[in-house]
């Protein structure tokens, strides 16, 4: 990556829908950073979540931008959540170099009582179950999927629990999400929605300076838990944890002016942004690979005046194919 020494007001700022790498080398830090809205809007828009749904799926594809951004090879991370909550599924992945696409599944009902009932927090709607992290290198590669639970915490804090056991690094993550309302062409109100977040893990020179306090194990772990933290990594987690939502998602506060306000003290360096785009990876071939392996019965049962109609759960395409097409 090539470095960008320039002063911040000469800058040109990465804006929306790019993610930022950066570096703090006096708190031997390094991490990432993004601002997404047009993308978050046009994946948000074609499924007219609620708004408590809309909030939990832009955190998910803000955190999978930040972490599929960082892969050094051609394939793709996928984020997932399954829970017993009324939200019960949630979706979000990246395919290098640049795409991504996301889908939540909900229970109209549940998800109804539980916000007639207030029971709206991340936590309360995702339920207990697990959050995944699945990495596709490609044809002829095995995937790596990291698993950890989800046990009632935000989804920013089971993500940092899934870096602490899987990679052993120190990481913090902090992820935002705004509504805002305006009006569109027609000067109709139109809700709009912008996301953010900050990943930043410490990565020393000495190996020992990475041994952190363990996650403690309840009653009788007599581990190191409790043990001091390295002074750097405990004075990065506690300027990340002064931003607040407004910040995070704030169009007037770029990632790069954020980064200095929290970061100039000790010398933060950023790098070439990345861009991230809407686009699914669905198309009309790979559904027609998909139902050429149905049966005729099969085929025969799904069709409906002499068609099948098969919709992407991601970006809403409806794909239809006239039954003698799949028949040859």
């Amino acid at each position: 990556m090539a470095d960008v020494t320039v002063e911040l007001d000469d800058m040109n700022f990465a804006g929306d829908d790019k993610v930022v790498p950066f570096q703090v080398e006096g708190l031997d830090v390094r991490g990432r950073a993004v601002q997404v809205g047009p993308l978050l809007n046009a994946i948000l828009q074609r499924h007219d979540y609620p708004p408590v749904v809309a909030r939990l799926l832009a955190e998910a594809l803000v955190l999978t931008a930040l972490i599929g951004t960082s892969l050094k090879f051609s394939g793709k991370l996928t984020v997932q959540t399954k829970g017993d909550g009324p939200v019960d599924l949630l979706v979000a992945d990246f395919t290098a170099p640049e795409n991504m696409r996301a889908y939540a599944r909900f229970d109209d009902e549940r998800l109804a009582q539980a916000t007639a009932a207030g029971q709206t927090s991340p936590e309360e709607l995702l339920g207990t179950g697990i959050l995944a992290f699945t990495i596709d290198q490609g044809v002829g590669m095995q995937p790596y999927q990291g698993i950890v639970p989800l046990d009632g915490s935000s989804l920013e804090e089971n993500a940092s629990v899934y870096f602490r056991q899987s990679e052993q690094l120190p990481t913090r993550v902090r992820l935002g999400v705004a509504e805002f309302f305006d009006r569109d062409s027609e000067g109709k109100p139109r809700r709009g929605w912008r996301a953010g977040g900050i990943i930043a893990q410490f990565l020393p020179q000495a190996p020992e300076r990475l041994r952190t306090r363990d996650l403690h194990g309840g009653d009788g772990d007599e581990s190191s838990f409790g043990e001091a933290e390295d002074d750097a990594w405990t004075e990065a987690v506690a300027l990340i944890d002064t931003v607040d939502t407004d910040e995070l998602t704030d169009p007037q506060v770029p990632v790069e002016r954020l980064l200095f306000r929290l970061f100039h003290e000790q010398g933060v360096r950023v790098y070439e942004p990345q861009s991230i785009i809407d686009k699914c990876s669905c198309s009309r071939e790979k559904i027609k690979g998909v139902l050429s392996g149905f049966s005729a019965e099969e085929i025969e049962d799904s069709q409906e005046d002499g068609v099948v109609s098969v919709s992407c759960e991601f970006c809403s395409t409806t794909y239809r194919y006239p039954v003698e097409e799949l028949s040859a």
